[in-house]
């Protein structure tokens, strides 16, 4: 067995495994077009990387004045996305290998996710990562999303870990700010370059500050297995 013996595994989904931030930025783009906000910028989009769907429309219908409510907005965001997810969602190659890698050495994995149940599973099995990561969490089935830690403790529920056992891996602020809160170590590969420097990833354990360029499933794998020793 590995160095690893009683550690598990959280993985953010979108933009920690998954490079599907381009494809939630469209459906915003294009639900808020439709409700009349035209021009919704990518800059704009990032203030909302981390936060999950449902919190990010309620953010986008008091910012807006959106007159919709927060079912029908999140409902139509969910179904773009989903459409725009079925066309195309790319893997980060060394994340894939790292799952790879744990899943060899029988390292209990979970996926815990601001995305909707639909969208967690579409992915999932669209990109071949559902024969490794089978329990997931999304935001909608616990009371508060990142940057609170609900979702974490849920998936270390699910896995019969203790929090302390568990290692969290994440690209946003929020779900690093989530994993202390939830008092798990963090993995943190930030998707956006100008928040490497906020105060959430210092509480991280290993922060790769150059992002998924610089993310090797190998260096993660020496992290954890120095950290268990």
């Amino acid at each position: 067995m590995s160095g690893l013996h009683g550690i598990s595994v959280v993985f953010d989904l979108d933009g920690t495994l998954v490079d599907s931030e381009p494809n939630y930025y469209e459906a915003g783009r294009r639900t808020l077009a439709a409700h009349g906000v035209p021009d919704f910028s990518w800059a704009e989009h990032e203030r909302y990387v981390g936060i999950s769907t449902r919190e990010t429309v309620a953010l986008w219908k008091r910012a807006y004045g959106l007159t919709a409510s927060v079912a029908d907005l999140l409902a139509d965001t969910d179904r773009r996305y989903l459409e725009l997810a079925a066309a195309g969602t790319r893997v980060y190659p060394q994340m894939r290998a790292f799952v790879e890698l744990l899943a060899a050495e029988e390292v209990p994995m979970a996926v815990a996710s601001g995305s909707s149940r639909a969208a967690i599973g579409a992915i999932l099995t669209r990109t071949g990562l559902d024969a490794y990561l089978r329990t997931t969490v999304s935001a909608d089935e616990v009371a508060r999303g990142k940057p609170a830690p609900d979702v974490f403790f849920e998936a270390a529920r699910r896995l019969g870990a203790a929090p302390a056992d568990c290692v969290v891996v994440e690209d946003a602020a929020p779900g690093a700010a989530a994993a202390h809160a939830a008092g798990m170590r963090c993995v943190a590969i930030p998707s956006v370059p100008a928040q490497a420097d906020d105060p959430a990833f210092a509480t991280a354990g290993l922060l790769v500050r150059g992002g998924q360029r610089a993310f090797t499933a190998a260096d993660a794998w020496e992290w954890l297995a120095r950290r268990n020793g």
